[in-house]
């Protein structure tokens, strides 16, 4: 058996369902965590999550967040991990502003207090220039709305998806009976199509009237999460721009549900919902 040598403090967080192992590089000295990643979010042997957040300090907001899929992969921006990486550090004490900046891998995101067990995050504006997603589906300026994507092994059929990013690149695909659809064998083959060069997030998509719409999230390096946040945002964008909601929405993930705002082409996305600890712990780090 091999001899533990220390212990590695950690906090499980979640928001509407998204779990996160969160790691504080501020109160603790942590080894290098990208390779502890897989281990870490492993459901069986390890504490288990969507992903994995770090706390670390900023040269140019009040705090960084590093973010980890369970296959060690580092990402750009996770809304819901931003809303729990803000309620974790409200709840240690780092912060007890109203308001802060973190750094991230997308720039700098705001989230804000909302009330109890509830955040808003300024998501900025969504980038809908194909280059910039990045995506093939289209060129010029976009935005790429209602386009077919080839996806061998669809049953014949030639979906028609959306495409924007909110810090990363989402792929927005309605579809007739979200229960019912394979999310595991799409979304996989959709996250790795060619047509998205840095992989890419699918959220499938039923709309409930013109103030809610039903989603299911396959997200890259994860696979299928209860929620996903910046999915929610690119959801609720892409279907303004299509005309099919207002510019409030509810968007009911199986997680929960998030509330989603933007005025106009030109302002920024605000997304509100929940975030709160689930426990603390400490894992075993086995001795080198």
């Amino acid at each position: 058996m091999d001899r533990v040598s220390r212990r590695l403090p950690f906090t499980k967080m979640h928001g509407a369902g998204n779990d996160f192992v969160v790691l504080d590089g501020l109160q603790n000295e942590l080894p290098p965590v990208q390779p502890l990643a897989e281990r870490l979010l492993d459901r069986n042997f390890g504490i288990g999550g969507d992903q994995l957040l770090v706390v670390r300090d900023s040269h140019t907001a009040d705090f960084r967040m590093e973010i980890f899929n369970p296959d060690g992969s580092q990402v750009e921006m996770c809304a819901n991990g931003i809303r729990a990486f803000y309620q974790y550090l409200r709840d240690r004490g780092h912060t007890a502003a109203d308001e802060i900046g973190v750094e991230t891998l997308s720039g700098v995101v705001r989230p804000r207090w909302a009330g109890e067990g509830r955040v808003t995050v300024d998501m900025g504006r969504p980038v809908i220039a194909p280059a910039k997603i990045p995506t093939t589906l289209a060129s010029g300026d976009g935005p790429v709305i209602d386009v077919p994507l080839v996806v061998d092994g669809w049953d014949g059929q030639t979906p028609i998806v959306s495409s924007v990013s909110m810090g990363n690149p989402h792929v927005v695909v309605p579809v007739d009976d979200l229960d019912t659809t394979p999310v595991e064998r799409l979304g996989r083959l959709i996250e790795n199509h060619p047509a998205f060069p840095n992989r890419v997030n699918v959220e499938f998509i039923t709309p409930v009237g013109r103030s809610r719409i039903r989603q299911r999230t396959w997200e890259r390096g994860t696979g299928e999460t209860l929620a996903c946040g910046s999915g929610a945002c690119a959801v609720a964008v892409v279907s303004m721009l299509r005309g099919v909601v207002d510019r409030r929405v509810e968007i009911e993930l199986r997680g929960g549900v998030l509330d989603i705002t933007w005025e106009d082409d030109e302002a920024h996305v605000m997304m509100t919902g929940p975030a709160e600890e689930v426990f603390r712990g400490e894992f075993p780090l086995p001795e080198d």
